[in-house]
């Protein structure tokens, strides 16, 4: 710990001399924030985007690359939080969206594509028997809790310290303010034995398990085979729903996890990259919990949203899934990750650094540790002054990163651009290597 006090009062300067370099070289992305302040909550919509001094305003961009509103060109490794899989622009996408609009957008009724993309989800999806549209993936987890709820007429949920479920199903030692005040039991995300233990000790009262089989939010942790193996096991003996939560990570294989890893949940939350770069959101799963919804044959949920399968979604949706995020384009992608999050770790081992890279394919964060991290607790807070310095001095070799250390690969981003990207953190390494943490090897 003291050694941990030492470090962050050595980087004090040095982020304090990166945060006035910063906003010297970004007057107008300034000018507008402090403007956004008077109308805006903190100057903002998304609080993802935010960091201190203030947020980068970004003017337009093209492929894998943005461009701010004081005119600097970055590459863009935020990749919108994993929404982005197709860049800032994609062409089959764009000419779906142009095909769209020549056909009007408010139709009122049933559309041409969105059972088409319900069809083609299904196929990557298989445990989708039966799915509905929404909005986001937030809705659309909200919506699975209380589709197992009123299926089980059970209460509870299960959830895990640190994991993020959207804006209302946030958990941890104390839930944020916005939390939907649904009753859950807690667990460790990858304890084996303590869920297990957990589950059985309140099978009568749960309604569902809701799990991310990768983290997102929480750090970029898998979950393990064993851990979401067993709770596939336990919850099909015990009669508990199981909900995967796969609106980050269902980009990471033509099947989402579930397909990698061969498991079958009841019930699966989809968004992000699924619209094509607009606002999507899908859940589905067995046919038999999926009929609730079904009036015609006295099904008793009904569930609204005007835009659910709004044409410009469901059309920008079918044609990225279609024509550009195929399987062989998801293999790839997530392969040049896999090589990614490997070469972070080459760099660190030379220079006798703890930097790892945890995540799946082409999701990853990057840690300050040489420990074993496996759960939300072993996962730093984005405002700690190292992440926060990373992420300014990246910026101004011109890599957009996030500051809690998340990358996000899209399509258009090439071997070169992230060997160019490795270069930079190489450089920060060398350049700090007094400061950083070293590794234990």
């Amino acid at each position: 710990m003291q050694t941990a006090v030492r470090e962050s009062r050595d980087l004090e300067p040095l982020l304090a001399a990166a945060e006035a370099r910063f906003a010297q070289v970004h007057p107008a992305s300034r000018e507008r924030h402090a403007r956004a302040c008077d109308r805006l909550p903190a100057g903002h919509s998304r609080q993802t985007l935010y960091f201190p001094p203030f947020p980068l305003t970004i003017a337009r961009g093209e492929g894998a690359r943005v461009t701010d509103l004081d005119g600097h060109r970055y590459l863009n490794l935020v990749g919108d939080y994993a929404a982005g899989v197709f860049g800032a622009s994609c062409e089959p996408i764009q000419r779906a969206i142009r095909e769209a609009l020549a056909q009007g957008l408010s139709l009122s009724g049933p559309n041409l594509r969105e059972l088409e993309l319900a069809e083609l989800i299904s196929e990557r999806l298989p445990s989708m028997e039966l799915l509905r549209f929404c909005n986001s993936g937030s809705e659309a987890c909200l919506y699975a809790a209380q589709t197992a709820r009123h299926a089980t007429r059970r209460a509870k949920l299960l959830v895990f310290h640190g994991c993020y479920h959207g804006s209302f199903l946030i958990f941890g030692a104390s839930d944020p303010p916005l939390t939907v005040p649904v009753p859950v039991v807690k667990a460790r995300y990858n304890d084996v034995d303590g869920t297990r233990a957990v589950l059985r000790a309140n099978a009568t009262d749960l309604a569902a398990v809701l799990v991310e089989p990768m983290l997102g939010a929480g750090g970029c942790i898998p979950g393990t085979p064993d851990f979401l193996g067993m709770l596939r096991e336990e919850t099909a003996r015990l009669g508990i729903v199981l909900v995967f939560d796969e609106v980050m990570t269902s980009r990471l294989g033509p099947g989402g996890v579930q397909g990698l890893l061969g498991l079958r949940p009841d019930l699966t939350t989809l968004g992000k990259f699924w619209g094509g770069g607009l606002s999507f959101g899908a859940f589905g799963g067995a046919r038999e919990l999926m009929q609730h919804f079904d009036s015609r044959g006295g099904g008793q949920l009904s569930q609204a949203g005007t835009f659910n399968n709004n044409i410009l979604t469901m059309s920008a949706g079918l044609a990225g899934a279609r024509e550009v995020y195929t399987a062989e384009a998801c293999r790839e992608l997530n392969a040049r990750g896999d090589r990614l999050r490997q070469a972070l770790g080459a760099l660190a081992r030379r220079h006798r650094v703890a930097l790892q890279a945890t995540g799946l394919g082409a999701v990853m964060t990057t840690h300050w540790s040489d420990r074993s991290i496996v759960d939300p607790s072993h996962v730093d807070p984005p405002t700690t002054p190292l992440r926060r310095l990373f992420q300014l001095e990246l910026l101004e070799q011109g890599y957009y990163i996030a500051q809690r250390g998340m990358i996000n690969l899209s399509l258009p981003v090439t071997e070169a651009d992230l060997d160019g990207f490795l270069g930079a953190v190489d450089g920060f390494l060398a350049r700090h290597a007094k400061l950083l943490p070293p590794s234990a090897a």
